[in-house]
């Protein structure tokens, strides 16, 4: 069916699903911790399921690993640090390997950031979403302003050099002013990759079954070029939708994501996506984590699986490589997808022709 040059790289992506309370607009597989974290049960769960994994990478080196989640800076360092050394015993990792972990303030200091540090983690990814307690109050979450402003000082105190902080925009009775203001206290805190997300209404959530009102669709462009215009004058580039980042420090793994890479899923809910042999294989994992606990390393842990078809490959490359400001090299579309570009020819014709 396919015809590949040679294979695409390979990202780990390790899912910790709890969180102290689940935001009202999130659909993320996340659940509310009510009792204490089973750390060490979901570490072995976790290592288990990589090597049920591993006969379908054999070979392969991991380019970058991501921990997200849920809040994985519940998990101790120590369980962090016995992961990541679990994971390098199975599959080989790059020297070089970007591992990213997520954060969420109120649940790090400098010390547990130091610990990530010493197990292995060499950048953060910290869920902020505003600096100000009245729109944090309303997005449920369970940090305010000086809890964020703490979690990006702890950040640069533990050593690292490479963290993202993640905020979003076209919150209910946000202004241009006050969405630019979080953009430039965001700055003040020296990050190096910055992630704007507006806030969207998804279902399944606190927010769809009773929706905030939000700004008009023309007070969110307005933020959104506001924000793209204030983060380049700051040297930010804006290399994907929501993404920006200082040269160099662009998100290795997600890049990986959008130029149709792969990835292996450890954890509750977690998608995977291989190119092995003539196929590209979807897979995801039971969402539960009582059941992902039960079942992790054996094959009654997949929750479900889907061999790509032609179209289906075409059109999942073009849904994450258009994210990506500078589009992509006519090359990429073949190695990744093992199809001809005369596949796409004249959906390209087309789009041209009405002037995209």
């Amino acid at each position: 069916m396919f015809a590949f040059p040679f294979l695409p790289p390979l990202s780990l992506y390790v899912h910790l699903p709890w969180c102290v309370r689940k935001c009202p607009y999130c659909d993320f597989n996340s659940h509310a911790v009510h009792d204490a974290l089973p750390e060490q049960a979901y570490v072995d769960a976790l290592l288990r399921d990589l090597e049920w994994e591993l006969l379908r990478v054999e070979g392969r080196t991991v380019e970058t690993i991501f921990f997200g989640g849920g809040t994985p800076s519940l998990f101790s360092p120590q369980s962090i640090a016995g992961l990541f050394e679990g994971i390098r015993a199975r599959v080989k990792v790059a020297p070089d390997a970007e591992i990213t972990l997520e954060a969420n303030p109120g649940t790090v200091d400098v010390e547990r950031f130091k610990g990530f540090r010493n197990a292995g983690v060499n950048r953060l990814s910290i869920g902020i979403q505003s600096f100000d307690d009245d729109k944090l109050k309303a997005l449920g979450r369970i940090h305010g302003r000086n809890e964020a402003l703490a979690a990006a000082d702890a950040a640069r105190a533990a050593g690292f050099d490479n963290f993202n902080l993640d905020l979003m925009f076209g919150l209910s009775g946000q202004t241009v002013e006050q969405a630019l203001a979080d953009i430039r206290t965001a700055l003040e805190q020296q990050p190096t990759h910055i992630s704007a997300y507006q806030l969207t209404i998804e279902p399944n959530t606190l927010f769809h079954a009773r929706p905030p009102v939000l700004p008009d669709d023309d007070a969110i462009w307005d933020m959104q070029l506001a924000i793209q215009a204030e983060l380049a004058a700051a040297g930010f580039k804006h290399y994907e939708v929501s993404a920006y980042a200082r040269p160099g420090f662009e998100c290795r793994h997600n890049l990986n994501y959008w130029q149709f890479g792969d990835y292996l899923g450890l954890g509750a809910g977690a998608h995977g996506k291989l190119t092995r042999d003539d196929t590209i294989t979807r897979t995801w994992k039971v969402k539960r984590p009582e059941d992902y606990l039960d079942k992790a390393g054996t094959t009654t842990a997949i929750g479900g699986t889907q061999i790509l078809a032609p179209d289906d490959a075409t059109f999942e490359f073009m849904l994450n490589a258009l994210r990506l400001t500078e589009g992509f090299p006519a090359s990429l579309f073949t190695e990744r997808t093992g199809l001809p570009l005369s596949a796409i020819e004249p959906a390209l014709r087309q789009a041209e022709a009405r002037g995209f």
